[in-house]
């Protein structure tokens, strides 16, 4: 199983980073590759919760594992490409949030793919993600202020 952990200061506030974080309808805005949504059986921040991850035609069911709004959010999700466990953090961080992002992977491919998306700050990494995902948080801070 393969883990990896990448941290971010948000400059906005940990509740508002939290809601679009957990805002499924969003979620393409900064995951590279992810073209939709679809059956989403419950509120994405409530464990349990299940639904379907769809990059192009590979679909990702996922479940919410556990959730504590505005602090965490743990989903198992899964293709034969890329399964695991993923663990989201906010942490009041002065003005803002610190958001930690982790992953564990199951399985040999998953664990290659992991280590493919986890090395480096490209646009589909993990980081590059977790980095959007930032921007985008900041700009809609600075215009709810």
């Amino acid at each position: 199983m393969g883990h990896h952990r990448f941290t971010v200061h948000v400059d906005a506030p940990r509740r508002q980073v939290f809601d679009l974080w957990t805002n499924l309808d969003r979620v393409p805005e900064w995951i590279e590759g992810l073209t939709r949504i679809t059956d989403v059986t419950g509120p994405p921040d409530r464990a349990g919760t299940r639904y379907i991850a769809w990059f192009g035609r590979v679909r990702s069911p996922t479940e919410i594992l556990e959730a504590d709004r505005p602090r965490l959010v743990k989903t198992r999700f899964g293709s034969w490409l890329l399964r695991g466990i993923t663990q989201a953090t906010f942490e009041e961080d002065g003005d803002g949030t610190r958001l930690t992002q982790e992953f564990w992977t199951d399985g040999i491919i998953p664990a290659i793919m992991a280590r493919i998306f986890a090395t480096g700050s490209y646009k589909g990494s993990f980081r590059g993600e977790l980095n959007s995902f930032a921007r985008l948080a900041e700009r809609e801070g600075r215009s709810d202020r």
